[in-house]
C-alpha cells in the first residue's frame, strides 16, 4: 500500500497510506452490520495494508469506536494512524424520546448526540473516546460538521462555530501543544467552512468529505491553494459522491445521499465514457484523481464488507493514463486548472 508523509514542521511526520478506512459503515449505517462481519471487514484492510483508519462518536453513536478497539488492541501503536472527532456528546436519550438516526443507524446503542463545541465538551469527547477505542492517545482530532449541511441554517451553524473558536478550538490547541495528539482539523461537508477555519486558526489537517471529486472541484477556486501554502494535509471522504462515482449513472444512483438528479447523471454518464474510451473503470478515476492534488494524503471511501473493501484496493492500485485527464478537460468536465500530474 503506497504511503504518504505529512510534515508540517514541528509536530512530527504522519505517515497516511493513501487508502484508509473511514468506519462509519461499520457502524452500522443504513444496514445492520454485525460485530463479526465488521471485524472481517476491518481485519481485510489492515491485511491488505491499510493504515489510516478515521472514526467518530457519531458513527454507529460509539459503535464503530468500539469496534477498531477490537482490530487495533493486538498491533502496535506506531504501526497505524487514528483519527476521530469532536462537536458531539453520545448520551442516553431523555425519557420518552427515542434515540438517534432511526432509518440511518441500525443496531446500534441506545444514544443521542448533544451538540457541544465548548472547551469541556472537546475534551469529555476524547476521554469518552479513549475509552471506547482502548488507545492511549488518537493522532488526529477533527471538529466535526461545523456546516450548513449538518445544522440546517446558517445562523445555527455559525452559533456552534463562535462556540466552538470560543472554546474547543482552545482545547483542541491546548491537547496538541501538550502532545497527547499529533494534529488538529476539521471534519466537514463543504470547503467553505474549511477555508474559514483556516484563515482564523492552526490547523493541520481537514477531511472534506465529497467536495474534491470527478463531479466537484470547486474547491480549487481558493482553498485547496491555501491549503497548500499553509502546508495543511487534505483527507478525501466521499470520493465517490455517495455512491454514483462508483456504480455509474444507473437508475437510482445516490448523489450526496439522495438519487442523483438528472443533470448529474447526464454528467455522470459523459465521464464514464470519456474513461471508457481510455480502457478504465469510473470508480478507478474516481479513486485517483483526489490523489493528483499535492495537499491530498489519503482517500477514505466506504466499506462495510469485505468485498467493497477489496474493490476499493483495487480502484487505489489503478493506473490511469494521463490521456484521460486531457480528455475530460478538454470536453470540460473537469476544472482547467485541476492537477493532473504533468498536465497540470
Amino acid at each position: 500500500m503506497k504511503v504518504r508523509v505529512w510534515d508540517r514542521g514541528g509536530l512530527g511526520a504522519v505517515r497516511f497510506t493513501e487508502l484508509g478506512f473511514g468506519t462509519a459503515p461499520i457502524g452500522g449505517l443504513y444496514r445492520a452490520v454485525s460485530d463479526d462481519e465488521a471485524h472481517a471487514t476491518m481485519t481485510r484492510a489492515w491485511d491488505l495494508g491499510v493504515r489510516y483508519f478515521d472514526t467518530a462518536p457519531l458513527y454507529g453513536l460509539g459503535l464503530s469506536e468500539v469496534r477498531l478497539n477490537r482490530v487495533l488492541r493486538d498491533k502496535r501503536r506506531e504501526d497505524f494512524v487514528v483519527s476521530s472527532k469532536v462537536g458531539r456528546i453520545m448520551r442516553p436519550p431523555e425519557t420518552g424520546k427515542t434515540r438517534e438516526g432511526i432509518g440511518k443507524w441500525f443496531e446500534v446503542p441506545n444514544r443521542q448526540g448533544v451538540y457541544d463545541y465548548s472547551y469541556d465538551g472537546v475534551m469529555r469527547s476524547l476521554e469518552f473516546t479513549l475509552e471506547r477505542t482502548g488507545l492511549d492517545r488518537i493522532d488526529i482530532l477533527y471538529v466535526h460538521d461545523l456546516d450548513v449541511w449538518t445544522h440546517g441554517s446558517r445562523a445555527v451553524m455559525e452559533g456552534y462555530r463562535d462556540q466552538f473558536m470560543a472554546g474547543g478550538y482552545r482545547a483542541l490547541i491546548a491537547l496538541r501543544d501538550q502532545g497527547v495528539i499529533r494534529a488538529i482539523g476539521g471534519g466537514i461537508n463543504e470547503w467553505e467552512q474549511c477555508q474559514w477555519l483556516t484563515e482564523r486558526g492552526d490547523f493541520d489537517l481537514f477531511l472534506l468529505a465529497g467536495r474534491y471529486t470527478l463531479l466537484e472541484q470547486e474547491a480549487l477556486v481558493s482553498f485547496l491553494p491555501l491549503a497548500v501554502a499553509r502546508g495543511i494535509g487534505i483527507v478525501i471522504g466521499g470520493p465517490y459522491n455517495s455512491g454514483i462515482l462508483a456504480t455509474g449513472a444507473r437508475p437510482g444512483a445516490f448523489y450526496n445521499y439522495e438519487v442523483a438528479p438528472q443533470a448529474v447523471m447526464d454528467k455522470v454518464q459523459r465521464i464514464e465514457a470519456v474513461c471508457a474510451a481510455h480502457g478504465a473503470r469510473l470508480v478507478d478515476a474516481a479513486f485517483q484523481f483526489p490523489l493528483l492534488h499535492p495537499a491530498v494524503v489519503s482517500m477514505i471511501p466506504g466499506g462495510q464488507g469485505v468485498a467493497e473493501v477489496e474493490a476499493n484496493a483495487r480502484a487505489a492500485a489503478a493506473a490511469i493514463p494521463a490521456a484521460l485527464w486531457a480528455d475530460l478537460k478538454a470536453q470540460g468536465l473537469m476544472r482547467a486548472d485541476a492537477p493532473v500530474g504533468n498536465l497540470a
